[in-house]
């Protein structure tokens, strides 16, 4: 496969470019033929296009060659490709001597945060999730892009960043209509399945048989709990191995809430219609006024983060993870869970990371056949029944170039450089290539990536659909995702572990959260959007008026319904057909 091939050369590409005292004496114009070609070779600009964007890059850096650059990212594939392989050409290109860093992700937000509230310069920019683009707006520490590239950064921003290309720029601008971060990389969670399985004619005589309906991708919640009951208890055995109808992870940890404010309780309905956020209440529950200051989290303020929708959704993932999930799995976290479906014995799974791909595409592992060809698929994920049209599906993963006033003048604009080397249209193709987290349109819909799709189950159809834009990460409405995010793990861990009741559990949760929005205002931290909270009532008032927070459904578990994958992925090749 070209993929490999391409990967391969990129190691080789990342030790050549290790040498570079080889090539001290090599002149500027060699090096960017070189890069153009050996590095870079994948690209969906020309030989000559590209070469004229390593050579602003290169014209762009001479105020800081030699500077000493530190940045920093998570360790995602992507981000080990930027710091193997781009920030050794752009050194090269450059001759700044820059360094990314690649550190856990609560390591990120903690420097990140320590940056913010110190003023001391720790990293020269960051990869921060998108998420925190409430906090960025609010505390005005962050370097407002759209002024910066109409200003200071007016000389050094690449021409042809082309930012109408970007997958992603939606969610990391601000109300205000300014972009505050840069996207990097982007990954979903989606519906995962065992796409052999699923057409066995025995199985899906089986299933209907039993359920009254086909086998397919379930649209809603009712169907994927049939199935996972369906593999569970009514199969329980392929292949002489014991299978399961369902995974995910229980373990009382940090990551446990990414599984929740990761936009579980919106896609079982709970918040407002409005791509990319809902709009006033949003996934986490939290409602914003007309001028986007938060108001309330409880019900009783006019939230929806304990309302019955978020009770049905905590409901069934406890439910699921106890009665479909492998024994184990209450016990994991979401870096133990991630890798379990590739090991052949698990179903389907509604909320898996497409950042997982890679690792699914490996030819060893037993979920791809003797050709390498992957026999599972990905698909979107089903809903609940208090969703409804105009509300975001799933949730999207959003890596973003973030810099901070408290970074010197100098440093930041020289990270900056970098930062638009790593999107570069030169460069995002390969980048694409070798971890599979697109993040410019261009590239989705390149000739390479229609090469690569049979390999990769549904990730090259996804992101060509229009229908992708309805994944979107947190919303604005968050004021401090950093100090409000551990909330979520501290209060729903003892409803998974089965010592509180899902309600119980929320109720703690939107109090918490409710309680952190009225210090910060208190405190007077915010520079604008600052919350400004509603006064408690009776719940009851607010359940009653349209929209969320929205009353308990007389059936919260209406029949089920699947729809055949092959149809579904005709129908979003043809919308997604540019």
């Amino acid at each position: 496969m070209k993929a490999t091939r391409t990967r391969l050369s990129l190691l080789a590409a990342g030790v050549f470019l290790a040498s570079g005292h080889l090539h001290a004496a090599e002149d500027t114009s060699a090096t960017i033929e070189r890069l153009a070609d050996e590095v870079f070779q994948h690209s969906t600009l020309s030989r000559e296009e590209k070469i004229a964007e390593l050579e602003w890059f290169a014209k762009a850096a001479e105020p800081f060659r030699g500077m000493e650059i530190n940045t920093v990212a998570e360790g995602l594939t992507t981000h080990t490709y930027e710091r193997d392989v781009l920030a050794k050409a752009f050194r090269e290109l450059t001759g700044i001597e820059l360094t990314h860093n690649i550190i856990g992700e609560g390591d990120v937000v903690q420097n990140m945060q320590t940056q913010m509230q110190s003023g001391r310069n720790i990293y020269d920019g960051y990869v921060n999730d998108s998420d925190a683009i409430g906090t960025h707006i609010r505390y005005g520490a962050t370097v407002n892009l759209t002024e910066a590239m109409a200003n200071e950064w007016k000389d050094y921003t690449l021409p042809t960043l082309d930012l109408d290309d970007f997958l992603g720029i939606q969610y990391t601008t601000g109300p205000d209509g300014n972009l505050y971060q840069l996207p990097d990389q982007q990954f979903a969670n989606l519906y995962w399945f065992r796409y052999d399985w699923f057409q066995r004619e025995d199985l899906q005589k089986q299933f209907r048989d039993i359920y009254g309906y086909d086998l397919g991708v379930p649209v809603n919640w009712t169907a994927y709990e049939d199935i996972a009951e369906f593999f569970s208890e009514h199969v329980g055995e392929l292949d002489g191995q014991k299978v399961y109808g369902h995974m995910d992870y229980g373990r009382r940890d940090p990551s446990l809430g990414w599984r929740f404010h990761d936009s579980w309780l919106s896609m079982a309905g709970m918040g407002s219609p409005g791509v990319p956020f809902g709009n006033p209440v949003d996934d986490w529950g939290i409602r914003v006024d007309e001028q986007s200051r938060p108001v309330g989290a409880s019900v009783s303020r006019g939230g929806a983060t304990n309302s019955p929708a978020s009770v049905f959704a905590v409901t069934k993932m406890v439910d699921w993870l106890r009665d479909y999930a492998p024994p184990e799995a209450q016990g994991m976290t979401f870096g133990e869970a991630g890798p379990v479906p590739a090991q052949g014995n698990i179903a389907q799974q509604i909320f898996w990371y497409t950042a997982f791909t890679a690792d699914m595409t490996d030819p060893d592992v037993a979920v791809t056949d003797d050709e390498g060809n992957p026999k599972w698929r990905m698909a979107p994920s089903p809903t609940g029944p208090y969703w409804e049209e105009g509300m975001k599906v799933g949730y999207q993963d959003v890596g973003a170039w973030t810099f901070f006033k408290s970074t010197p003048e100098d440093r930041r604009t020289a990270a900056w450089l970098f930062a638009q080397f790593t999107v570069s249209k030169t460069v995002s193709l390969e980048k694409l290539m070798a971890g599979l987290t697109p993040i410019r349109e261009s590239d989705i819909f390149s000739d390479q990536m229609t090469e690569m799709a049979p390999k990769l189950g549904g990730l090259v159809e996804f992101y060509r659909s229009p229908n992708e834009s309805m994944w979107t990460p947190s919303s604005t409405n968050v004021p401090d995702y950093p100090r409000m995010a551990p909330l979520w793990w501290q209060n729903l861990s003892p409803a998974v572990s089965g010592d509180i009741s899902p309600q119980e559990a929320l109720d703690n949760l939107a109090g918490d959260l409710d309680n952190i929005m009225l210090r910060l205002a208190r405190a007077k931290v915010f520079s604008t959007f600052e919350p400004k909270l509603n006064e408690e009532r009776d719940p009851e008032y607010w359940l009653s008026q349209p929209g969320a927070p929205k009353p308990k459904l007389d059936d919260e578990m209406p029949q089920g319904k699947t729809v055949p994958y092959d149809k579904m992925m005709e129908d979003w090749m043809a919308a997604g057909t540019r």
